[in-house]
This record gives structure tokens, sequence and C-alpha cells, in this order.
């Protein structure tokens, strides 16, 4: 049996490839938004296994979380912008976190998101909201899960579905599949201690090439 070759920029681009034409083919065979994005979930896992995208993702820099727990102002989460589609509009978004960064308790409104984790451990936190949402800038919600997660594994998070991730104790490297490019809608922050609700725009993003 021949060796296994080295990765290369060649065989990197070509994972990429593989995986931005299979969700197009998706997106264009699959109208049901629920199950087409489940169907995404073992594609974003042939990436993730990829050890040339792993390497690759060893040069991406650092992306500032601190705006996603401001609730007035404040400088706004970044994401490196890998890809966005022309015709079907999902985007790929790399996320580089420092040791012990948290986000703030958040949803990505009616966005649909696979949350894969390349590189490093992350602590998953789901919530769940209590109240009926009729009362302005209040919600309650309760933890429902909280998981930690190495590289390989991948968070499917619906619309309106209450999270937050925590990186580990080293540098954690995520890629994230969205429906939409993130930043140009509201989305809903959460505060536990204080029932507090507001809304915010999801992250900066900044093109970064991928391919």
């Amino acid at each position: 049996m021949s060796a296994r070759p080295m990765p290369t920029q060649e065989t990197e681009s070509s994972a990429v490839k593989q995986f931005i034409a299979a969700a197009r083919q998706l997106h264009a065979d699959e109208p049901d938004a629920g199950k087409r994005w489940q169907k995404m979930a073992p594609l974003l896992a042939e990436l993730l296994e990829a050890p040339s995208v792993k390497a690759q993702s060893e040069q991406w820099p650092d992306c500032d979380q601190g705006g996603l727990s401001a609730p007035e102002g404040g400088q706004r989460a970044q994401n490196l912008l890998l890809y966005e589609d022309p015709d079907h509009g999902f985007v790929i978004n790399g996320l580089v976190k420092a040791p012990g960064t948290r986000t703030s308790i958040h949803d990505h409104a009616h966005n649909w998101t696979l949350y894969g984790v390349l590189d490093g451990s992350e602590t998953i936190e789901r919530y769940e909201r209590l109240d009926d949402g009729s009362k302005p800038d209040y919600a309650e919600v309760r933890k429902t899960e909280n998981v930690q997660v190495g590289p390989g594994k991948i968070d499917l998070v619906g619309p309106w579905q209450i999270h937050a991730e925590q990186s580990g104790v080293e540098r954690t490297v995520a890629i994230i599949v969205r429906a939409e490019k993130p930043g140009g809608f509201l989305q809903g922050r959460y505060d536990p201690e204080t029932s507090r609700y507001w809304q915010g725009y999801g992250p900066t993003q900044i093109p970064f090439n991928f391919e």
C-alpha cells in the first residue's frame, strides 16, 4: 500500500471546492430548510477532517468577540468571511478565539447555522426561553445543556435557538456555515441574571481567502 501523500495547497483547495460543490447541489435539491441543514452536517464533517484545512487555519488571525457582550454600543464581534455563495446565499465563516473567550448568550434570529470545531475545545451551552416574549426588553431563560466538545464536533443551531460558547484553555478554531451572511440583521441577546433582553447586529465580516 502506498503512503498517503502530504497535504498540499492543491488538496486543500480540493477539499474546500468539494464541500462548496456538494453544498450548492444540496441547496438546489432540498427545498425544506430543516432537512437541508441536517444533511449539510455530514458535508461539514468531511471538511473538518481534511488535514490541510486544519494546517491552513493555523495562520488565521484571532477574531475579537467582545462586542457580543455589550448591551449598548461597543465593538462588534468578528468572523472571517471565507466564502459567500453567489446563488444560494450561504456563507462559510472562520472563527478563531483566544483561550477562555466566552460569547454572550444569544440567538441567530432566523438564520440556520452549523458550528463545527476544527481545533481546540469549547463548551457549548443551550438555553430555553421561559416567558412568552410579551414584555419589552425582558426574557427569562434557563440553561438546559452544558457540553464540552472537541475537534470534529458539529452543532446545528436552528432559527431563534438560544446558546453560548466558551473556548477552552487553548486557541480554538471553528468553521461556521450559515444560511445567510450575518451582520445585516438584528439578533437576540440574553442576560439570565437580570432577565434583560436586547438586540444587536451579528459579527463583522472580514474577507479572508479560503481557496
